[in-house]
């Protein structure tokens, strides 16, 4: 997902196994992953007790990096431990000047020579990151914890759902998973939340996450999403693709063209890269692809029984083709209805 020494899952465990370093700096492109650090530690680091006098929450827009310093290397009152979390650090790490007698990089560096022990300090920056050539990088891998958070793809979201209700013994189909990940996209925190509604919304004694549960309680419809449509084309089924076409073709908004062939065009795309993996065993076929484990090899071993790699090449053109249409390049009379059962034909046929 996101690594820069530490992973997430690595942090998360230690710091509920009660570890806690001295400097967290959490940066990058995903802002979930930064803020669920920054909240745990913010939640559990201190007794709610101590937290008045010993944990403080400071902008990076309005302190700098000195008084930052000054508070860190203060001792806390009455408490083992203090925490400051400095939210928004991106905007107190540009503040260099040349006038300034130090950066802010260098002053923290400073600090990190001698830090206090009693102090959690954790730097919130989001949207970029340090630059690694700077010599407070290896500092802080050092003294700490260095996370940089990126941008989830598409491909990993089901691994990012997988690990979400294994964490509290649950059990979700792989339809079940498309379902919701293809319905919600890459924004974690919306994921986050419909997952986390699903879990409180099951009945006592249900340990399964059905697709007819997600269908009553997200409203996606399991018979006209996107995971069934592809399922239709992997196995050739006609009729059914056909009739999912026609139904996303009458709800545009909802099922933009754009959105269908982004969702379909990774799976040939991947289909051709089966075709040249060494070992065609599920194992081999895996790992050739990237995938975590086996069971969406499935797929792909029907596709290579549906389609050979030469239809699968022109089928990527054609997907490539089909939605430059759909955004006006080299528009011809049918540039709306129609199209998607127009690229389904050339697909199936």
């Amino acid at each position: 997902m996101a690594t820069s020494g530490s992973t997430y899952r690595q942090i998360m465990k230690d710091l509920e196994s009660g570890i806690y370093k001295t400097i967290y700096y959490l940066m990058g492109d995903e802002g979930f992953f930064i803020d669920s650090i920054s909240d745990y530690i913010r939640d559990n680091a201190l007794p709610e007790e101590a937290r008045d006098f010993n944990q403080l929450i400071l902008y990076g827009n309005e302190t700098t990096m000195n008084e930052v310093i000054q508070r860190a290397r203060a001792y806390p009152m009455g408490s083992d431990r203090q925490v400051i979390i400095v939210k928004e650090a991106q905007h107190l790490m540009k503040k260099d000047s040349d006038s300034a007698p130090a950066s802010p990089s260098e002053i923290l560096m400073a600090y990190l020579q001698h830090p206090q022990k009693s102090t959690v300090l954790v730097f919130c920056h989001k949207n970029g990151s340090l630059d690694r050539r700077k010599k407070v990088v290896a500092v802080i891998e050092k003294e700490g914890v260095l996370f940089e958070s990126k941008k989830v793809r598409d491909d990993a979201l089901p691994q990012f759902v997988e690990e979400f209700i294994d964490e509290r013994r649950l059990k979700m189909s792989p339809k079940a998973i498309s379902m919701i990940c293809e319905s919600v996209g890459t924004d974690l925190s919306r994921l986050n939340g419909e997952l986390n509604k699903l879990v409180t919304g099951l009945p006592d004694g249900q340990q399964e996450i059905t697709p007819e549960f997600i269908e009553e309680r997200v409203g996606i419809s399991k018979d006209f999403n996107i995971f069934e449509f592809k399922d239709a084309i992997i196995n050739k089924n006609i009729l059914k693709a056909n009739q999912i076409a026609s139904y996303y073709e009458s709800n545009p908004k909802m099922y933009p063209m754009q959105l269908v062939t982004a969702a379909i065009f990774p799976y040939f795309a991947n289909l051709m890269l089966a075709f040249y993996a060494p070992d065609k065993t599920d194992r081999g076929i895996a790992d050739q692809l990237d995938l975590k484990n086996t069971w969406g090899v499935r797929d792909y071993t029907t596709g290579m029984r549906n389609y050979t790699a030469t239809q699968t090449m022109n089928i990527i053109s054609t997907i490539r083709k089909y939605d430059a249409k759909s955004k006006g390049v080299e528009t011809t009379s049918n540039t709306g209805e129609g199209l998607l059962r127009e690229l389904l034909y050339m697909i199936l046929h």
